[in-house]
């Protein structure tokens, strides 16, 4: 479809990664932004002369245009266990509560369960999540089917696949068409033999992938590292080679020097998952320093049994604040920052430069705010209102690769709501 956004302000991203709002136009050709302006240069546009038929002309009434959020860590599948496995130390929410009903999910489960995820994560204004989890082809096609983007890595550890089913995942995933991706990962040290992270860097060095991981989410993960290697996980994961092609890890929460050290010269990316690591009482990754040292930082939610719900408005909110607190310092972890660890460096750790911002050639991956909500009234700073103020109820519209997947309130994913909350119900439902 083509479509014409007008009486726009527009959030874009100069070539120095800072923020500038814009007035006027943006339009969506296919799948991709051909104009961004005021509307006057028509003529230069669109390759050359060529004048566009719009299937839609939308008045934004002065309202935000700006690009999805990208969650760039996530277990989506996991909407079957949310508010089931609550109050719990990770350890035991691991063993007890989350691992035995894991074992009994199905391929055909993690398609439904899926799309509940991805309906969530159309009305936070999330474009794309980088999702862990089983059955990864089921996965891409539940995204496939909705018209939601969906880059996916390894969950593999010494309990659930092999390297040999890694490699078909990532060959497989990889073909499956243009809103599905594959990166290479696995669960976790502490879950994976040393064989099978050497298999792993061994697959890195063959596809040049990057890497990604739960990585020192704990104390205890950290400490038990370091008895069984005499390195942090960090440390340990460099040493067997994973990172020559970049990746990064999710939580690192407990870093040290050189672990920092690693990060930064490997230009790997620190994704933080603050409600999840309260929720879990894991700790408080130390955001400031990944900024300070240069180190890239996206936000995930984590899966929707840890966090319980997949919103990048409370996400965000919490990295910030978070931040201040550790550091007592108020002013340490801008909004700005914020915001760009949510929407630009996310799409960059997970492979989508064409989905980083909002410009001429960039995939329409976009939402939509609305202004006119007493929470983001008055207009005294539009990026400190979407961050400390914003919520889920100020999206208005969610626009993955050109298409309007949720609008008003109401999806258009070739879904219907209430069968698929009956499908999830009835999952977890069949489960001892």
């Amino acid at each position: 479809m083509n479509i014409r956004f007008y009486n726009a302000r527009i959030l874009t991203l100069k070539d120095d990664d800072t923020f500038e709002i814009q007035t006027g136009e943006l339009w969506v050709k296919g799948n991709t932004i051909c104009y961004i302006g005021d509307g006057t240069d028509v003529a230069d546009v669109c390759q050359g002369n060529e004048i566009l038929i719009w299937d839609r002309e939308m008045d934004v009434k002065g309202n935000l245009l700006m690009p999805g959020f990208k969650d760039a860590h996530t277990h989506t599948a996991m909407t079957f266990l949310r508010s089931f496995a609550d109050d719990l130390p990770l350890q035991s929410w691991l063993s007890d509560a989350v691992f035995p009903r894991e074992a009994q999910l199905t391929a055909d489960d993690i398609y439904w369960l899926d799309i509940l995820g991805i309906m969530e994560y159309l009305t936070s204004g999330i474009t794309s999540n980088f999702d862990m989890y089983f059955f990864p082809e089921k996965n891409a096609q539940a995204s496939i089917d909705c018209g939601f983007r969906t880059v996916q890595t390894g969950s593999m550890n010494n309990f659930s696949g092999s390297p040999q089913q890694l490699e078909e995942d990532y060959l497989k995933v990889n073909e499956m068409g243009e809103l599905s991706s594959f990166l290479l990962g696995f669960h976790a040290e502490y879950t994976t033999s040393r064989e099978r992270m050497e298999a792993v860097a061994a697959l890195a060095q063959k596809y040049h992938s990057p890497v990604f991981l739960h990585n020192s989410e704990t104390a205890l993960e950290v400490k038990e590292c370091k008895e069984r290697w005499g390195m942090t996980p960090t440390q340990l994961t460099d040493a067997l080679g994973m990172y020559e092609y970049g990746g990064g890890g999710y939580h690192c929460v407990y870093m040290d020097d050189k672990d920092m050290e690693i990060f930064k010269n490997r230009g790997l990316t620190a994704v933080t998952n603050p409600a999840s690591n309260l929720k879990l009482a894991s700790g408080i990754a130390p955001v400031k320093r990944f900024l300070d040292e240069g180190i890239a930082l996206a936000i995930g939610t984590d899966g929707p049994a840890s966090n319980n719900c997949l919103d990048m408005f409370r996400e965000m909110f919490l990295t910030t604040a978070l931040a201040k607190v550790r550091e007592t310092d108020a002013s340490c972890v801008p909004a700005e920052d914020v915001l760009f660890a949510a929407t630009a460096a996310g799409a960059r750790c997970m492979g989508l430069a064409d989905c980083d911002s909002l410009a001429v050639g960039k995939k329409a991956d976009l939402i939509m705010i609305d202004l006119q909500q007493p929470n983001m009234q008055p207009d005294n700073h539009m990026i400190k209102n979407l961050v400390y103020s914003g919520s889920k109820s100020n999206v208005a519209m969610t626009m993955v690769n050109g298409k309007i997947l949720y609008e008003a309130g109401k999806f258009d994913i070739g879904f219907d709501p209430a069968e698929i909350y009956a499908k999830a119900n009835a999952i977890i439902g069949r489960m001892k």
